[in-house]
């Protein structure tokens, strides 16, 4: 009697906890499902940012003397421009992955040359195109040692081995033209590899054939003049970018820019720049084309050994000495700073050192005064978050400057530690009377649109860099 009265008591307990947790399940199910719900323009307005993925390689994405350049790159930044959003770019060479991510709601966007399939159209949604290709095949062309002959009829690829990218356009069409003539066309489907670097293995005999757009491969033919490029497998394809499916006020809106900027001046100037200019060849051979190189400037060396005494990664202090003085040691301001870091008068003398003075003086000097400023805002930044962008603003304009932005936050009600929404709009207003004249401003009027564009320019280029430039082990980010 006495077990059975306490088993009565249990079970109602054991049957609320099941429900509490069925509950709990169910609400992590709905937040999931939350967190994939197709966002409209209005939201990715809203967030300021548009997520994009994009392929890494010598047209579409790339790092040359230290700026972000491509065809895809480009046009997504117009793009951008005018949705009045950030661009961020992430990079992925697997077609795979970047479905994936865009599925699943990590990106809103894939902006690459897509060719619109009816098997994708069931899963994505479609741009207009942004540009046209047909697909060609890409082999070797014949010598006297080479016992292959050149492919000319497309019935010849029957038996025949072709390493394609996984999830590739390619691999679909050369599974139609299998079946179109009657014979098996061996498809080796390959991950996490870019269509330039397949066509590089083909050109070092590597392997025999490829398939690449006929833009890509022209391109290509330019760095590797053993390949041979005209034979076509398709007819010309539409290249458009992906959405998620049901994203249909957004795909509307770049539908509509689409229509619009492909008739200008400027969409021309960008396809001609990365698919028809006679500097192509000039830019890949170049030391400081990062795809091929690794390199961002000739400086790399230097940097690197002078970030460990900072703690930043390499790339950090790259990106600002290219805010600074694009590597050029010789750069003078119209206020008087010069060399790499860009130092003013006074503040080169602290650190003895000159116009006169070698580069690696003027780097060395530039990174103490960053190290100074460093130890500096550790005692005044309680929440030491934004560390990094009070670090660049003061190093730009000057710590007094952010110290009087910091004051007119912190009268006004806000976060003194916080720099975007808080410091950075006072920054970017200390040069109008009613801030600049106000009782708590100790270093008056201050030209704030610059430290202002200042830190969001350097932050972005670092991004580019990230994206494309390999980390150095010994350095890491402060």
């Amino acid at each position: 009697m006495f077990k059975f009265k306490y088993i009565k008591l249990i079970i109602p307990l054991i049957l609320m906890i099941f429900l509490q947790t069925c509950n709990q399940h169910r609400k992590t199910i709905r937040l999931r499902q939350a967190d994939k719900t197709v966002l409209g323009l209005k939201h990715i307005k809203l967030r300021g940012k548009l997520r994009v993925s994009t392929d890494y390689n010598s047209t579409n994405y790339f790092i040359y003397k230290g700026r972000a350049m491509g065809f895809q790159y480009e046009l997504l930044s117009a793009l951008a421009e005018e949705l009045d959003v950030k661009l961020v770019l992430s990079v992925e060479n697997d077609l795979h992955s970047a479905f994936s991510s865009l599925e699943n709601g990590d990106i809103d966007l894939i902006g690459m040359n897509l060719a619109i399939t009816q098997d994708r159209q069931e899963r994505f949604n479609f741009t207009l195109p942004h540009s046209q290709s047909k697909q060609v095949l890409i082999q070797r062309m014949s010598s006297v040692n080479d016992s292959m002959p050149i492919i000319r009829n497309q019935l010849e690829l029957g038996d025949k081995l072709i390493h394609v990218q996984k999830a590739s356009a390619y691999v679909e069409r050369l599974e139609n033209l299998s079946k179109e003539i009657g014979r098996s066309i061996h498809i080796e489907k390959l991950e996490r590899i870019e269509v330039e670097e397949l066509i590089e293995q083909v050109s070092r005999g590597e392997i025999d054939y490829t398939i690449a757009d006929q833009n890509v491969a022209i391109v290509n033919k330019n760095y590797y003049p053993n390949i041979d490029i005209d034979t076509e497998i398709s007819f010309p394809q539409d290249m458009a970018w992906a959405l998620r499916k049901g994203s249909d006020e957004l795909t509307k809106a770049i539908n509509t820019w689409l229509e619009n900027f492909k008739g200008t001046a400027r969409y021309n100037q960008i396809y001609s720049k990365y698919f028809l200019s006679s500097r192509i060849l000039n830019r890949h051979n170049s030391e400081y084309f990062t795809l091929k190189s690794g390199k961002i400037s000739e400086y790399d060396d230097l940097i690197k050994k002078n970030s460990k005494l900072i703690d930043w990664d390499w790339r950090l202090l790259s990106a600002l000495i290219s805010q600074e003085s694009h590597f050029d040691p010789n750069a003078k301001s119209w206020v008087g700073a010069f060399g790499l870091m860009q130092l003013m008068p006074e503040t080169a003398f602290r650190y003895d050192v000159d116009e006169d003075s070698k580069p690696e003086e003027n780097l060395k000097a530039g990174t103490k005064h960053l190290m100074y400023l460093s130890r500096r805002l550790d005692k005044i930044l309680i929440d030491k978050t934004d560390k990094l962008k009070f670090l660049l603003g003061s190093y730009n304009v000057g710590l007094g400057h952010i110290l009087d932005a910091r004051r007119l936050a912190k009268k006004n009600g806000q976060n003194p530690d916080l720099w975007q929404g808080s410091v950075d709009y006072y920054l970017l207003n200390k040069s109008k009377p009613e801030f600049y004249k106000d009782p708590v401003v100790k270093y008056g009027y201050c030209r704030g649109k610059e430290p202002y564009n200042y830190v969001k320019n350097i932050l972005l280029v670092y991004e580019h860099y990230q994206n494309t430039v390999l980390l150095d082990e010994t350095s890491s980010l402060e």
